[in-house]
């Protein structure tokens, strides 16, 4: 009788302990901070460290200067919800990305920024679909990124909109007649712009007429690339690459592509950052939603605050992220949801997204139900160090 009273009482003990364990363990579904009001976190995931993190911190501070902004404009809440901003490191890698999702999950995250670059967010919207939460990424542009889900959607044109928006802004502008192209053939950012690139070269009648490749293993000896390139008889030279690629290309090109405009997309961003010579940038094109020298209010009053902050001018990334937050609390207005009145919050906040038109830093934007946003393309030029908006009338 003893043994089994002693039995008894141990059970009991062990599924007492179990039953406070997975009390403890489990955060409050809503926390409400010590002013009464609900905090909505946002999860973001991008590389902070790494060869690709000045997109990730672009992205992270972008996101916090709109957060920072609404909590100033909003003291008792937007509709009595606090934002808050949880960012994690990915270094650049699909299961780190995978695995910070899972934390921010567990953290209490509602919405999520998905993440940063193109493989990662992939990596993560099969999860945020099994979680049902809202996913919003600024700059995950691969189609493949978001394809399939209901409940991704991005801020950042997809890289078949880049590269058909470059074909068609060198067409219309009279830029060029004959092309060459250097991309990543290992690299689903650079293989999607190149394809609907040249897709839309063919309609418009522009000649491609050199195509030269490279993979990560061999992307640091651009050498017999550019001497093909200069040798083509190309008006311009399209570069569907991230900022480091392009880095080395001008770098080693030296003045062999003189004559040649250069033209690329949203990877090319962040690109004085990865150079030495700063002055191999100048004259380089690059397509893009945002301008920071604009004369708007809205983002001259984004720069300044930004420049306060991080003590650098924030590029599209920033833009886009700062646009992102945005973008939630306007699906949030729309869906009509509350501290007080938020059942089914991620259900009705994806259904708003296809009924919103967000007026941004990054231009006037509304969605699709696949995801896709609708906005203008415009062009930067760097030079002397920075980037301005390009005149193509000059």
């Amino acid at each position: 009788m003893k043994k089994f009273l002693s039995c008894a009482l141990a059970l009991v003990m062990m599924l007492g302990c179990l039953s406070i364990l997975s009390g403890c363990g489990k955060k409050e579904e809503w926390v409400v901070d010590e002013n009464g009001l609900t905090e909505l976190m946002i999860g973001g995931i991008g590389p902070l460290t790494g060869d690709y993190a000045n997109y990730g911190l672009s992205v992270r501070n972008g996101a916090q200067i709109a957060v920072d902004e609404i909590n100033a404009a909003n003291p008792s809440g937007v509709d009595g919800f606090k934002l808050v901003l949880d960012f994690q490191d990915s270094q650049g890698k699909s299961d780190a990305a995978t695995s910070a999702f899972g934390k921010l999950m567990d953290d209490g995250m509602k919405v999520s920024l998905g993440a940063t670059l193109s493989g990662e967010t992939e990596a993560v919207v099969a999860a945020g679909d099994s979680d049902g939460i809202l996913m919003l990424t600024p700059s995950g542009s691969a189609v493949s990124a978001i394809s399939g889900s209901k409940q991704a959607f991005r801020v950042c044109f997809s890289d078949p909109a880049q590269g058909k928006a470059s074909a068609d802004y060198i067409a219309q502008y009279g830029l060029a007649t004959k092309v060459a192209v250097f991309y990543g053939s290992d690299n689903n950012y650079c293989v999607g712009l190149y394809e609907t690139f040249a897709a839309e070269c063919q309609v418009k009648g522009i000649e491609i007429v050199e195509v030269q490749t490279f993979t990560s293993s061999t992307s640091t000896d651009f050498s017999a690339q550019i001497n093909k390139i200069a040798a083509s008889g190309a008006d311009l030279v399209f570069l569907p690459i991230y900022a480091a690629e392009a880095a080395t290309f001008l770098t080693q090109a030296g003045d062999k592509l003189d004559g040649m405009k250069l033209f690329g997309c949203d990877g090319l961003d962040g690109i004085l950052t990865k150079i030495d010579d700063t002055s191999r940038v100048d004259g380089l094109l690059m397509l893009t939603p945002f301008a920071a020298d604009s004369t708007k209010a809205n983002v001259q009053s984004f720069v300044a605050k930004y420049q306060e902050k991080y003590g650098t001018t924030p590029d599209q990334f920033a833009a886009d992220a700062y646009d992102a937050v945005y973008t939630i609390v306007a699906a949030m207005k729309k869906a009509g949801i509350t501290a007080d009145n938020k059942d089914d919050f991620n259900k009705r906040l994806v259904a708003a997204m296809t009924e919103i038109t967000v007026e941004g830093l990054t231009g006037t934007m509304t969605w699709t139900a696949d995801g896709e946003p609708t906005k203008n393309a415009m062009a930067m030029e760097y030079q002397g160090g920075k980037a301005v908006l390009f005149d193509p009338t000059k």
